[in-house]
């Protein structure tokens, strides 16, 4: 069989240039899962120290633990405040900053800066905001007569807390993604429906909702994937001592502190696969249900 060498030398090219992107994802990414994996199955206790094969008595604790279900509970509850804000707030955004507006630039700069600000610096701004003691929103309280809230010490208010900032922090980034949705559709539509004498609010249900769908899509399912790998806002929030951590914890949180506050890495791992197993579950469900409102037209 004749071999031929332009094809053999373009082959070898591109192999080349998809070699630190493949090794990146095999380092960083494959080997640690399948570790993870590996790991569940053994009690791994401080500095890494096996102590030995344990099966699936890591999976069987953690499906008998009042705490984890209550974990994957707030999780949960986690996705639903936060998917259909932050959804609705950036897709009215970026439909706003769709509009010719003076200054639309800064505007645009403005609502993206949440987005790229260090989550540490987001978090102690906050942290600051809903201090029981000096913070501004129980300066506000005070200023009407009303009484103070301990906002992250509560078990009742900590959550919305944590699900306030996030959504202020990821309103921006999504916002970008549906505005260039929004922009990728072709004037040709707005033009007939002006023909008709549609309305604003008519072009943008008829026209700009059905069109943007498949962005909306790809925003729903990273919002839900990264809400469920909430952590950060937590834990420099709340903190691990908190009287609110229980009903405020995620299940990364909870990952974290028996992996390394309690060294039991071998339980950790099996809460990390869980994660992944939820994930992937709630993924392939909307990958079989987007033929049902996505619009590929």
């Amino acid at each position: 069989m004749k071999i031929n060498k332009r094809k053999l030398k373009e082959s070898l090219w591109g192999f080349f240039f998809i070699a630190p992107v493949t090794l990146g994802l095999g380092v960083f990414y494959f080997y640690p899962f399948f570790q993870v994996v590996y790991d569940s199955f053994f009690k791994i206790g401080a500095f890494d120290k096996r102590m030995g094969f344990v099966g699936l008595e890591n999976y069987r604790t953690l499906l008998q633990s009042a705490e984890m279900w209550q974990t994957l509970g707030n999780t949960f509850k986690y996705v639903i405040i936060i998917l259909p804000f932050t959804v609705i707030f950036s897709l009215i955004v970026a439909a706003l900053l769709n509009t010719k507006v003076k200054g639309l630039s800064i505007f645009r700069v403005v609502y993206f800066l949440p987005a790229i600000t260090m989550a540490t610096a987001v978090a102690m701004v906050w942290k600051m905001i809903f201090n029981g003691d000096y913070g501004i929103l129980n300066a506000v309280i005070r200023a009407f007569g009303g009484d103070p809230v301990l906002w992250l010490s509560d078990a009742k208010t900590a959550l919305p807390c944590i699900c306030v900032v996030s959504i202020w922090s990821a309103v921006g980034y999504y916002m970008i993604i549906l505005l260039a949705g929004i922009q990728g559709i072709s004037k040709g539509y707005y033009e007939a429906a002006d023909i008709d004498g549609a309305t604003g609010f008519q072009k943008f249900k008829n026209i700009t909702l059905p069109l943007i769908t498949p962005t909306l899509f790809y925003v729903v399912i990273m919002i839900i994937i990264s809400t469920f790998q909430t952590f950060d806002v937590i834990y420099l929030m709340i903190g691990t001592k908190s009287a609110a951590i229980k009903s405020t914890q995620s299940v990364v949180m909870y990952f974290y502190r028996h992996a390394f506050d309690f060294s039991n890495k071998g339980y950790g791992s099996a809460v990390a696969v869980l994660l992944f197993i939820i994930i992937m579950g709630i993924t392939v469900f909307q990958m079989k249900m987007q033929d049902k409102w996505v619009n590929y037209d």
